[in-house]
């Protein structure tokens, strides 16, 4: 039995046992088997805080590296086409000039066989032009041997590198017509996806292939839970399982919170109790507050927050009447934040004339931290 939690609560962490997006991986692993212009060759995924973005990226990576194809994993901040520029295609590059027997192991990367000792010239120039240029060299040395590159965008925020995600949109939109071996996924949130999309250097990425990341099924949150304490030698019967299953409320996030908070109250013991259970969920909870509500919290306008305040008055629901009410406004008005905080992914409707808080435990926040608001 190991000592040490399988889980793994950290933002971006891959976790031991992905569950639930098996329609979405299937998908992006037939566009790259496909030829160019194959549906998924292009991907939006976007969803919630917590939800397991960042996590379907990673897997998207690893199964073009399965597939020999060469990757760039970028975040989209400032600098993004220079560092791409500067030093992402060029490392690919110097990758491919080596002969196979000296070529040092780089972690992730695995060329095809026979590939190495490329000749190739690589522009040296930047911006968008430098960026087209180096990836059409790339591709060129890339395409016979019946592999490409794929590009991971992450964190795409409607005011981060909003320029350049634009602009390397247009290259890699050169490069689907020209039929080069690129494939292209970035990951985002709701609000930000949907602002990006506005855009009108954008036309790329609206015809790109959506993916709405959403919650685990129960069996999925409770696979992902029961497999990993089993594999690493400790027992948990399945009532505490379903306990935590239950308290996730479908988000991977929480899943590997709660997984592993449940898993650090008494490491030692043979079997994860159902008191292990309860003081972990309230731990995971708190933790929720840091790293899913504040930063959710903190996105918003003044405006959303006195809205999202005066829906969490409610232990349940929250009617849009009764939001009008203790806002003091018409009708029109709050419909227009609605529409904003339901963009943003922080409510939904819940059936007609009502709406809910999207993220897990947001309200019951809200209550325990008014001066946050």
């Amino acid at each position: 039995m190991s000592a040490r939690s399988p889980f793994r609560p950290s933002f971006g962490s891959n976790p031991p046992l992905v569950v639930g997006r098996d329609a979405v991986l299937d998908e992006l692993a037939d566009a790259l088997d496909g030829p160019p212009g194959s549906a998924g060759r292009a991907a939006l995924i976007t969803g919630n805080r917590g939800i397991g973005k960042t996590v379907v990226l990673n897997e998207a990576e690893a199964l073009a590296r399965e597939r020999s194809w060469l990757v760039i994993s970028e975040t989209a901040t400032t600098g993004l086409l220079d560092r791409m520029t500067a030093d992402g295609l060029p490392e690919l590059a110097d990758l491919l000039r080596q002969a196979p027997a000296s070529r040092p192991r780089v972690s992730g990367i695995s060329l095809p066989a026979g590939l190495g000792g490329v000749e190739l010239e690589l522009p040296e120039e930047r911006g968008p032009g430098g960026l087209r240029r180096q990836l059409n060299a790339l591709t060129d040395a890339l395409d016979e041997h019946g592999t490409g590159i794929m590009i991971t965008l992450d964190e795409v925020h409607a005011r981060s590198a909003r320029d350049d995600v634009a602009q390397l949109a247009a290259v890699v939109q050169h490069a689907f017509r020209e039929e080069r071996p690129v494939a292209f996924a970035a990951a985002g949130l709701p609000a930000a996806v949907q602002d990006l999309l506005t855009a009108d250097v954008s036309t790329f990425l609206r015809r790109a292939r959506r993916f709405v990341l959403e919650p685990l099924s129960p069996v999925a949150a409770e696979e992902a839970l029961r497999v990993p304490i089993l594999e690493h030698g400790r027992g948990v019967d399945d009532a505490e399982v379903s306990t935590m299953a239950a308290a996730t409320q479908g988000y991977p996030y929480l899943v590997q919170v709660i997984g592993d908070r449940a898993w650090r109250q008494e490491p030692g013991a043979p079997t994860i109790t159902a008191d292990h259970v309860e003081r972990g969920v309230r731990d995971a909870i708190r933790e929720a507050g840091f790293a899913l509500h504040e930063p959710a919290v903190n996105d918003l306008s003044e405006t959303d927050r006195q809205f999202i305040a005066a829906m969490a008055v409610d232990r349940g629901e929250s009617a849009i009447a009764d939001i009008e009410q203790r806002l003091g406004r018409d009708h029109g008005y709050v419909s227009r934040y609605r529409s904003r905080l339901i963009v943003a992914g922080v409510v939904e409707p819940s059936r007609r004339g009502y709406l809910r808080f999207t993220i897990p435990y947001l309200a019951e926040f809200l209550r325990a931290r008014a001066d946050f608001l």
